[in-house]
């Protein structure tokens, strides 16, 4: 007899809209067995073939949800975004079920903040973030940028005049422009860590942490 898969191997999303549907194409993608449900039949059509399991369900009806075991699963997430107060019902719901972790779609602040209040683990909003994303990325100074937290992002960038022919401990980033660097590319080369006695060149990529002003304005000096 087959093994049951163990509960971590298993994840529900609730919702599966266009976000909600492409991340769970891409959690199967990862081996992971995914339930999807949503309240609209049309949806669940869509990725019935797709996943694991797709059902047709009141995400805010507690026994719907038991029925379909997922108060038993250590990972939900709420894809519902249009219909905000299905959202932070479901949310509070499956935080009433004692789900270790959820993770929930916003699509504003206050919409975040709300659900985190109710009890959800992490919070996303991705129109906002993939809108902030393109928006450190169109003047070109900066290659990519991965946001943490609200003060600490990752950068990659070229090398700024301010930081080249020189080691960082004598180049002082921290002090002088509240910027860390994590690592660097020469060209044709992979990253590697950097240290103090790192030296930097014309055309070197970084990759630098900090707060998003610091990198931003360090960034700019390129």
């Amino acid at each position: 007899m087959a093994k049951k898969p163990a509960t971590h191997d298993r994840i529900a999303v609730l919702g599966l809209g266009r976000f909600g549907g492409s991340l769970a194409l891409e959690l199967i993608r990862q081996g992971w067995e995914v339930i999807g449900i949503d309240a609209d039949p049309r949806n669940v059509q869509t990725f019935s073939d797709e996943l694991t399991h797709a059902a047709v369900a009141d995400t805010t009806d507690e026994e719907a949800l038991r029925q379909l075991g997922v108060h038993e699963l250590t990972n939900v997430v709420v894809g519902i975004g249009t219909d905000i107060q299905a959202s932070i019902m479901t949310t509070s719901l499956l935080t009433d079920l004692g789900v270790p972790h959820i993770l929930a779609k916003a699509i504003s602040r206050q919409h975040a903040t709300i659900l985190r209040r109710v009890g959800a683990h992490h919070v996303v909003l991705p129109e906002h973030e993939m809108g902030e994303r393109v928006a450190h990325l169109v003047t070109g100074e900066i290659l990519n940028f991965i946001q943490f937290d609200d003060d600490y992002v990752l950068v990659k960038t070229l090398a700024p005049a301010v930081s080249t022919d020189r080691t960082l401990a004598e180049a002082e980033l921290r002090s002088n422009y509240g910027v860390t660097v994590v690592s660097i590319k020469r060209p044709g080369e992979p990253f590697t860590y950097t240290t103090a006695d790192t030296r930097v060149y014309a055309g070197d990529v970084l990759i630098v942490a900090g707060d998003p002003r610091s990198v931003q304005a360090f960034a700019s000096l390129t």
